[in-house]
């Protein structure tokens, strides 16, 4: 009996192996792989510098400051009253 299944998960990973190389010989062949049919990368978002402490945040969840014709983004509302603070 377990090397009836023994046997079994051999025939398994054999065969994932098998269409994981078909899979690669379509994409060479530049046709689209059943894995690849559906985009996995996310769009890039563009990082702006927190003028305090240096971290990098997204414009759209950071607090945000005009200054001087200026929009200032920022990681905290610590590091924006401390922009405050030296302006």
């Amino acid at each position: 009996m377990v090397r009836w299944i023994l046997l079994f998960i051999l025939l398994l990973i054999v065969g994932r192996l098998f269409w994981r190389v078909v899979d690669g010989v379509i994409e060479a062949a530049g046709g689209t792989s059943r894995t690849r049919r559906t985009p996995t990368r996310r769009p890039s978002v563009r990082l702006v510098r927190d003028p305090v402490c240096g971290r990098h945040v997204a414009p759209a969840s950071a607090l945000s400051l005009a200054a001087e014709g200026t929009t200032h983004y920022f990681c905290s509302e610590k590091c924006r009253a401390e922009f405050k603070k030296r302006r």
